[in-house]
């Protein structure tokens, strides 16, 4: 019985840290970016279609390349347009096999490929042009220090905002915050996108639970240490994840300063 309730809580702690993660992620990217374009005012059109040209590119892409992945028929894209009668700036049509488990599987995916990509990009951009402060990061980032509780994870924040902080004289500081910026605003999930992820989840939790018993079935130390490699891949998306919705935030204040300082006025 120990055994069982090991597999059972494991099994729940990995969707937490995977699946649920993500999820989380994506809905507090969501608050920002209605926090951004409140504070924008007027200029929120403007601007969306400004950091547009980058990000939504991007966003359907991620769609695009999830539905390959997953073996679904792209019917249409639209990788950018502007003054749309229904104000979508992009989309991706596509079908799948709904008697296919894999393609099934695939709808969770490809509605959640903004997050998964964006964050990858993100991600990858920090390390390119900041490296040194990536890997300060990343060695502070642990899944003991994510086991500790919430105040380690501040402290975590804090000392990565101490390290950027550092760096506001340097040009590549400054482009990871307007690219990133441009890409992480719309990495936001629309309601077609949650609704495609929704119907893929079950048949993913359901495939997620197979693999998890046939694993802790085969070798149980295995099965643990996967569970090891699933907490430090949630130590890593949480902390950069806060990172980067921090960036949001820095990018909506200090536009919502210069919309207030200077075109106010006119």
């Amino acid at each position: 019985m120990d055994i069982v309730w090991t597999v059972i809580t494991f099994y729940f702690l990995h969707i937490i840290c995977t699946a649920g993660l993500l999820c989380l992620f994506g809905g507090a990217i969501a608050l920002c970016n209605r926090l951004f374009y409140s504070i924008i005012g007027n200029k929120s059109r403007v601007v969306c279609y400004a950091t547009g040209f980058i990000g939504t590119p991007i966003h359907e892409l991620s769609h695009a390349l999830m539905c390959i992945l997953f073996g679904h028929k792209i019917v249409e894209i639209k990788l950018f347009q502007i003054n749309s009668s229904d104000g979508v700036l992009g989309y991706v049509k596509h079908t799948y096999n709904r008697k296919n488990i894999y393609q099934r599987v695939g709808n969770f995916f490809i509605g959640i490929a903004p997050l998964i990509i964006g964050f990858l990009i993100l991600t990858g951009l920090f390390y390119l042009l900041l490296p040194e402060i990536y890997a300060e990061c990343v060695q502070s980032f642990t899944a003991s220090r994510l086991a500790d509780g919430g105040l380690e994870w501040l402290f975590m924040i804090l000392e990565v905002v101490a390290k950027l902080v550092t760096c506001l004289n340097r040009w590549q500081f400054w482009v990871f915050i307007i690219i990133g910026g441009f890409i992480a605003l719309h990495m936001t999930l629309s309601k077609a996108d949650w609704q495609g992820a929704s119907s893929g989840i079950l048949t993913f939790l359901v495939i997620f639970a197979i693999i998890d018993i046939v694993i802790a079935i085969i070798n149980l130390n295995l099965f643990n240490t996967i569970t090891a490699g699933i907490l430090a891949f949630a130590a890593f998306v949480l902390c950069f994840g806060i990172l980067f919705v921090l960036l949001i935030f820095a990018v909506a204040i200090v536009l919502g300063i210069i919309n207030k300082c200077f075109f106010k006025k006119q």
